[in-house]
């Protein structure tokens, strides 16, 4: 939500629940790899600052559990700042294997293979979210950690109240949910009609809106995520924001992902774009035009990611 708004309201890796690749959104998670990794990639000062505040203040030898662990690159900020801790476990769970794989190698990169990162067990651990197995197959923890996940799972509150029983007492349970929408565009692109961005979010809010009524057996949420944490029965709710701001002219690493994520939000919300605006994307994502995003020097990225952390009493 790695970076932290990009996909649709909330962001773009919530698959940590279903069966082979496929979640309970529909979305083949196993494909998307690459496009995880780029996330992690521009998001990586925020992960790192993340990690730092939540487990910054942890005991020697803490445990730290990242539900829906994607691509690896917040499990990878949390193992360094175990390392720095003098050690501990990281366990990264998730339901697609693949993904499961590729956060096991981004953890052992960010900790080198060397003496630092012997300090630091890391496990894996193949299970839904959504399921009451994650109690049986999960330690506790204590810091659980969560990045866009929860709004995946069919009964938000149920999935908030599953993740805080594996939280020791005295632990946190942190959700990296909502927070700004990515921004990426100037407001006029020299293609259609101006403020294009606004309406590229409105319809990643429409398609969000319709994964979650298409989601079988979801459950409205009508309240705030720390009103859910509260729920719980968790104490000292509170939330921060982190940002990610990669200023024009963006890094050419900033650019492919700005590539990517229109390339995916231009699929997915073909049907609730005007003929005007899908017409404007293709001239955006066409290498051949002057207009191709991925050659722009005005192009940029600018998000926040805010997290809901409460203690178990």
């Amino acid at each position: 939500m790695g970076s932290h708004t990009h996909e649709h309201r909330h962001g773009g890796h919530g698959h940590s629940h279903g069966e082979h690749g496929h979640t309970h959104d529909g979305i083949d998670w196993s494909t998307r790899i690459g496009y995880l990794r780029r996330e992690d990639a521009v998001a990586a000062e925020a992960n790192a600052g993340i990690a730092e505040r939540l487990g910054g203040g942890l005991a020697g030898g803490a445990t730290i559990v990242d539900i829906g662990s994607g691509a690896g690159g917040q499990a990878a900020a949390f193992a360094r700042t175990l390392a720095g801790r003098g050690g501990g476990r990281i366990v990264l769970v998730d339901a697609v294997p693949e993904l499961l794989d590729a956060a096991g190698e981004a953890v052992a990169e960010a900790l080198g293979g060397g003496v630092t990162g012997e300090s630091v067990i890391v496990e894996k651990v193949c299970v839904d979210a959504a399921s009451d197995e994650l109690l049986k197959q999960v330690p506790e923890a204590d810091l659980v950690w969560a990045s866009r996940v929860v709004h995946h799972l069919p009964d938000e509150q149920a999935g908030v109240d599953r993740l805080a029983r594996l939280v020791n007492s005295g632990g946190l349970l942190a959700l990296s949910e909502g927070g700004l929408a990515t921004r990426y565009l100037p407001w006029d692109t020299g293609v259609g009609e101006p403020g294009l961005q606004d309406r590229l979010i409105a319809a990643r809010d429409l398609w969000f809106a319709r994964m979650r009524a298409e989601m079988p057996g979801a459950q409205r949420m009508p309240y705030g995520w720390g009103a859910a944490l509260s729920k719980a029965g968790l104490a000292d709710v509170t939330a921060f924001s982190a940002l990610i701001d990669h200023p024009a002219p963006a890094a050419p690493a900033v650019r492919e992902a700005v590539v990517e994520w229109l390339t995916a939000l231009s699929e997915r919300m073909d049907e609730d774009l005007s003929g005007t605006d899908r017409d404007a994307v293709r001239a955006l994502l066409d290498p051949a035009a002057d207009t191709y995003v991925g050659a722009r020097d005005d192009i940029f990225l600018l998000s926040a990611a805010t997290v809901y952390l409460g203690r178990r009493p």
